[in-house]
């Protein structure tokens, strides 16, 4: 058997044969690396419990939610469509946490009322939010949660930070006081407490906010039952890459919620709400070599595929590595980011739109970075690793009326299954007039 890493079980004949029944490009996602990921973030070391939630917003797939779902995952959602979303895949509202910028009104205020009422959890974020639903939540003897911002965060890159002040996300600490007033007088009460201070930032940054927000609870929160200490929890996508160790992290947070309770007689359940973690590294966007060209002697050997920006922009927008992995029609691997041993080919991965940006080797600046791998031939797959998060949900499928891509699962029993049809050119423009 020749696997691609140390992630995947899956064998590159699995990416040939799945671009021949589906064409390319397309996503693969390993079903059984999903479940590996979800029971390892259930097992974290806690205190007295931990809830787990599925940030939807890394992959919103229906049956990856259902997959995700059956190992006992709950959902954290990050818009009123994405709890929609979620009920639709057939989980219940009891099982979802909203956390969202939104200020709904009209229809979509009423959707919010009725899936509170059906047991989802909302998670204040403004003053705004708290003014809106204190009433409708007493007058429902509705308890409420509170995302607070802590005024410190880290993140993968400046724009994935969303703790510091250059970000708003959640009611600031400097605010507390008036919106527990707020609180106090419209007679609701916040049993839980949630800081989120960015994706994939430094796992040190993320034991530290366990001590912040510990104190925060302390100070401000007497009725807080539940603390969450949101996702963003570092994985590695690429051979050198590091990631944040949950055991690790959990033993942290176990010993502070212990400690807590040794202070306040407050048992505290511990939450985390993990995305990243559990799907990214099961994602591979899967293409095919189209084109060769070099600019020029001191120029560079450019790889062109039928799939770049449209179905991964993690390199443009924040300049992200992703691994490569090159694999023959007839599913032989060629080369793996994970062994590039006797391998001194260097090209640039480029993508079919009309747009320079449209690369999967820039930096974080921006700018073309050669990458090692076996030279591909016409019709060789490029298969991007990495690519279970933050792809097929946020890329710009139809920027140049590119179609989104199909969606496959390899099933945990060998078999692969279609999971989302390719969009059609039709489907593009049949809400136009």
């Amino acid at each position: 058997m020749h696997t691609l890493n140390n992630f995947s079980k899956m064998e590159p004949a699995s990416f040939s044969k799945a671009a021949q029944l589906y064409g390319t490009p397309l996503y693969v996602y390993d079903e059984a690396l999903i479940v590996e990921r979800c029971k390892a973030a259930l097992a974290m070391p806690n205190a007295y419990g931990i809830h787990v939630r599925y940030a939807m917003k890394a992959n919103s797939n229906r049956t990856l939610l259902q997959i995700i779902d059956r190992q006992g995952l709950l959902i954290d959602a990050s818009s009123l469509n994405e709890a929609k979303r979620a009920v639709l895949a057939g989980i219940v509202p009891e099982k979802i946490f909203l956390t969202t910028q939104e200020v709904p009104a009209g229809e979509e205020r009423t959707d919010l009322e009725d899936l509170m009422k059906k047991g989802m959890l909302y998670n204040v974020c403004s003053m705004r939010q708290l003014e809106l639903i204190a009433d409708f939540a007493r007058k429902h003897g509705m308890d409420l949660s509170m995302r607070v911002h802590p005024g410190v965060g880290s993140g993968e890159n400046v724009t994935r930070n969303t703790g510091d002040k250059y970000s708003c996300f959640g009611v600031h600490r400097e605010d507390l006081g008036k919106a527990l007033a707020l609180a106090k007088e419209k007679g609701v009460r916040f049993t839980e407490v949630h800081v989120h201070i960015g994706s994939g930032g430094d796992p040190e940054v993320w034991r530290s906010n366990i001590d912040l927000e510990l104190s925060i609870i302390e100070e401000h929160f007497p009725d807080c039952e539940t603390v969450s200490f949101g996702g963003g929890l570092k994985e590695a996508r690429m051979p050198n890459d590091t990631y944040a160790d949950i055991e690790d992290l959990g033993n942290y947070a176990k010993e502070k919620i212990e400690a807590f309770y040794e202070r306040t007689g407050r048992k505290l359940m511990m939450e985390i709400e993990p995305g990243t973690f559990i799907v990214a590294n099961a994602g591979y966007a899967v293409t095919e070599v189209k084109d060769k060209k070099r600019t020029g002697s001191d120029g560079f050997n450019f790889i062109v595929t039928d799939g770049g920006m449209e179905i991964n922009a993690r390199p443009l927008t924040y300049g992200s590595e992703h691994p490569f992995y090159i694999i023959t029609k007839d599913g032989k691997l060629r080369s793996s980011e994970f062994d590039l041993s006797n391998i001194d080919y260097e090209g640039i991965i480029v993508g079919r739109c009309c747009e320079s940006g449209d690369s999967q080797c820039l930096d974080s600046g921006q700018n073309i970075v050669e990458r090692t791998m076996a030279e591909p031939e016409i019709g060789d797959l490029v298969v991007i690793g990495g690519a279970g998060a933050y792809c097929a949900a946020m890329t710009p499928f139809n920027y140049n009326s590119h179609t989104q891509a199909p969606e496959v699962l390899a099933a945990a029993d060998g078999s692969l299954k279609l999971i989302r049809k390719p969009q059609t050119l039709e489907q593009i423009v049949e809400n136009e007039l």
